[in-house]
């Protein structure tokens, strides 16, 4: 995603989240910190069908948002973009990918889990219109590994 993108994204975001949409200061916000973000776009032709970005800190990524639009779901669009977060995840040394979905969208929930995602966490009430968030968390090192661990050493050896 690039600035230019940022209007047609918001235009999308006012129409796919009414309730919940970012300002489009917040896409402004999120493009002006790289070295913790990563935004995508989708195209199809000219026109963007889909966008996704995630924020990485250390050992934590989160999927800050997902979105396509409903004329072409079905596509892929919604795996090709998550695999990009992933990996981009990965590439910036996480440990685990959380995400906040909707508890009334089981589309993006059978998406997720699809991808290994696990529901970890409930927060109530936490969109506008009063809908539950489920958390969910990918591990991409599993607990209790040391993501830069060193190989064992045998006695003697310095």
């Amino acid at each position: 995603m690039t600035l230019e993108d940022v209007p047609a994204v918001n235009t999308l975001e006012q129409r796919l989240f009414p309730a919940d949409a970012w300002p489009l200061q917040m896409f402004l916000a999120e493009l002006s910190q790289p070295e913790t973000r990563r935004y995508l776009v989708a195209e199809s032709g000219s026109e963007i069908v889909g966008y996704a970005g995630l924020m990485c800190i250390e050992p934590i990524a989160d999927v800050q948002t997902i979105a396509v639009v409903p004329e072409v779901e079905g596509r892929g669009i919604g795996s090709a973009l998550l695999t990009r977060l992933i990996d981009e995840a990965r590439s910036r040394g996480a440990a685990d990918v959380l995400l906040e979905v909707r508890e009334d969208n089981p589309r993006a929930q059978q998406l997720y889990v699809r991808f290994g995602f696990e529901k970890i966490h409930v927060r109530r009430g936490y969109y506008r219109d009063g809908v539950d968030a489920l958390i969910m968390r990918l591990q991409l090192v599993p607990e209790g590994a040391g993501a830069a661990a060193e190989p064992p050493t045998e006695a003697g050896q310095a």
